[in-house]
């Protein structure tokens, strides 16, 4: 480790913190977290740590997450401007329009949204779990599924259940091509394409294997082939290439970069941890309602 993270890693000790990170972050934080993992795995992991004090290394919906998972701990997100254009594609006033227009329907919400889309939702998920938690849902009933258009199509799909997609997209997945993606399937003929479900329609038909990050990372493990197409944020390639030295990983776009997730450095990291800020909280009301949603997807995921 560099001096630096030697010094957020005492900072956190001394805090009595954990570091938590999206496989999307800088490398250097992805080195120092307690726990790296997708939406789901820091959503677990929020819920059951003993910590006092969270450091969130990812963007603002997962912060608030934690926020609401451990309301008793201090949740830092050390940058504040770490968003999610797709969190935002669904605000309380369109989703209030929407549950007027569709009463009877369950409104199942991507953990990609804002506390206050939570709180007016039925159950949350995740792309980990997102056929699981659809398949869960009664017979017959009507699902609205936000924000993520591609997620909720792709959902349907697989399971064939009717789903209300919302129309919103994550900018970094939907920039993949298919034109991309068949330029290199013709240079790596051999090579199979991992695509996560947030691509549009046109990428994830191309796909030999679709799923959310940590899906795409046990695919990569056990999977023959000695080169991989990646259809996901390119943050994912460290961990890739860590877990199976021997093989090639080919970034589908160089479109696959997230800003926001990019935004916090170890800087930030250690500035949020000798200040205590900024510090991530949601209010009593909104909280009590959001946490349902998440409590609900928790138990139904294994």
């Amino acid at each position: 480790m560099t001096p630096q993270q030697k010094k957020i890693r005492k900072l956190l000790r001394e805090k009595q913190g954990i570091l938590l990170a999206h496989y999307y972050v800088r490398p250097e934080i992805q080195e120092i977290a307690d726990v790296l993992g997708d939406s789901l795995a820091l959503a677990r992991a929020a819920a059951a740590s003993d910590a006092k004090v969270i450091v969130f290394a990812g963007v603002h919906f997962m912060a608030q997450s934690a926020a609401i998972l451990s309301p008793e701990k201090t949740v830092l997100l050390p940058r504040l401007d770490a968003g999610c254009p797709l969190a935002d594609a669904a605000t309380v006033e369109s989703v209030r329009l929407m549950r007027e227009k569709e009463p009877e329907a369950l409104f199942v919400t991507y953990i990609n949204s804002s506390a206050e889309v939570k709180a007016l939702s039925d159950v949350c998920c995740t792309s980990s779990n997102a056929l699981q938690i659809v398949n869960n849902q009664p017979a017959g009933k009507k699902i609205v599924m936000l924000p993520d258009g591609n997620l909720a199509r792709h959902t349907s799909s697989v399971t064939g259940r009717e789903v209300i997609a919302w129309e919103g997209c994550c900018p970094v997945h939907q920039a993949l091509t298919p034109q991309e993606v068949i330029a290199l399937k013709q240079e790596f003929p051999e090579a199979p394409f991992a695509a996560h479900p947030e691509c549009r329609p046109d990428v994830l038909a191309l796909a030999d294997f679709v799923g959310s990050t940590s899906a795409i990372l046990k695919f990569a493990r056990e999977s023959g082939a000695r080169t991989i197409i990646i259809g996901t944020e390119a943050g994912i390639l460290d961990k890739l290439r860590k877990d199976s030295p021997d093989k090639q990983f080919v970034l589908a776009s160089e479109a696959l970069l997230c800003a926001d997730m990019k935004k916090i450095t170890l800087d930030d990291i250690e500035k949020s941890l000798i200040t205590m800020q900024p510090a991530v909280t949601v209010s009593r009301k909104i909280s009590r309602a959001a946490k349902k949603t998440l409590d609900r997807m928790l138990s139904l995921s294994s």
